[in-house]
């Protein structure tokens, strides 16, 4: 089993692993790029680094309130924010290996998202640490 942070977007829950995860924080003011990708919040400073912000719900396409929480993590191409709702904690989970991402996934949310799961009866995305935006690149 793999340990994953999770959290809410919405009403969905998702998971990042947590080896990933640099730290959660409360949001940040965050400055607003031109002509950064459309999920971009923005650039916020997260311990002394300019760090980009993605706007979870909107690379998922679901209506989510403002971001409670902030999860940073490292991936190789630098430092990357997540906008989240509340973190829920962390637990070992696995994915369902044996199904395909579902067909209607936005095509950000088909980078974002590498595999699908369930926890308490509730479906699980599992989320890229890279937020997907590097490998669309």
């Amino acid at each position: 089993m793999n340990r994953e942070l999770i959290f809410s977007v919405g009403d969905l829950l998702c998971a990042l692993p947590l080896d990933d995860v640099v730290e959660t924080i409360r949001p940040l003011p965050v400055q607003s790029v031109a002509g950064g990708a459309d999920a971009l919040l923005g650039v916020a400073v997260i311990r002394g680094l300019a760090v980009p912000v993605v706007d979870t719900a909107r690379l998922l396409g679901v209506d989510a309130p403002p971001a409670q929480r902030f999860i940073t993590t490292n991936p190789a191409g630098g430092p990357l924010a997540f906008a989240a709702g509340a973190v829920v904690g962390v637990r070992e989970v696995e994915p369902d290996d044996s199904r395909p991402l579902p067909p209607m996934l936005g095509a950000d949310a088909v980078r974002l998202v590498s595999a699908v799961g369930v926890l308490d009866s509730r479906p699980l995305l599992f989320v890229r640490s890279d937020g997907g935006v590097r490998a669309a690149a």
